[in-house]
């Protein structure tokens, strides 16, 4: 998938998905002082930046990835928003020891980005040293990209081996899709850990937007699968991500899991 459509693809979650966002951070930006500095770690298009820099209006956030162009659609949005003035970008590769952010951070943001980290103990770590005494991470974590096709649908089938599919390249390229995230923070120093499971169902018609977040979704399966499913099945595949921005039977179910740890 193009990496303009990756970016437009992590917006579109924010979109969709939006009760689940801002349930998430009302429950994290509570936890902030006043005035807080905060970090967003492996920070992509900016949500966790800007969904905190509005809900904290006293908050300055620090945007660290790896990707120049993800944090060039961050500064982007960021003056569109009014709020270049309180968000810098810094590119940093987080498997690396980190740079200078400007002092502790009361509130560190971590959404999706942990699983990629070549050793989660380390960043886990390094996170922790970052952090000010009493200063609290969010981790956000999920197993898969959303489903789309309701059960009555005879390419539900597909749609799941598809993701099934998926799972097993992430698990055979190093990714941390598995692990015991309460466990990790907890060695890493952080106490207490609380954790919720958000259980996403959301029931046609889904948003205006929804049509092409499932569009993207499946087009990246058909793309990263070609060399996994028989050509019929990649075809099926990318047939229905054609057709699904003109459907108005779509669902989204999805799993999220969100840990706040306290140092």
């Amino acid at each position: 998938m193009a990496h303009t459509h990756f970016a437009e693809l992590l917006d579109l979650d924010a979109e969709v998905l939006s009760d689940y966002h801002a349930t998430v951070f009302a429950w994290v930006g509570a936890t902030a002082p006043d005035r807080p500095h905060v970090l967003d770690l492996g920070a992509g298009t900016g949500i966790g930046s800007l969904s905190l820099a509005r809900a904290l209006p006293g908050a300055t956030v620090t945007a660290l990835d790896v990707d120049e162009e993800m944090l060039g659609h961050l500064r982007h949005k960021a003056e569109a928003a009014g709020l270049a003035d309180r968000i810098r970008t810094v590119r940093a590769d987080l498997d690396q020891p980190w740079p200078d952010l400007g002092g502790p951070a009361d509130l560190i943001w971590a959404s999706a980005s942990m699983h990629h980290m070549a050793d989660p103990g380390a960043a886990l770590s390094r996170a922790y040293a970052a952090l000010r005494p009493g200063g609290v991470l969010a981790v956000t974590e999920l197993d898969a990209f959303p489903l789309f096709l309701p059960a009555t649908d005879p390419h539900s089938v597909l749609e799941r081996r598809a993701h099934e599919a998926m799972a097993a390249m992430r698990d055979e390229a190093g990714l941390h899709m598995h692990e015991d995230w309460a466990a990790r923070l907890k060695a890493a120093g952080f106490d207490p850990v609380e954790e919720r499971r958000f259980d996403i169902a959301l029931e046609p018609p889904l948003p205006a937007a929804g049509g092409r977040y499932a569009q993207l979704s499946l087009e990246r399966m058909s793309h990263g699968l070609a060399e996994r499913l028989s050509p019929a099945d990649v075809a099926s595949l990318a047939a229905v991500a054609a057709a699904v921005p003109q459907r108005d039977d779509l669902v989204v179910r999805a799993k999220r899991m969100v840990y706040l740890a306290r140092r």
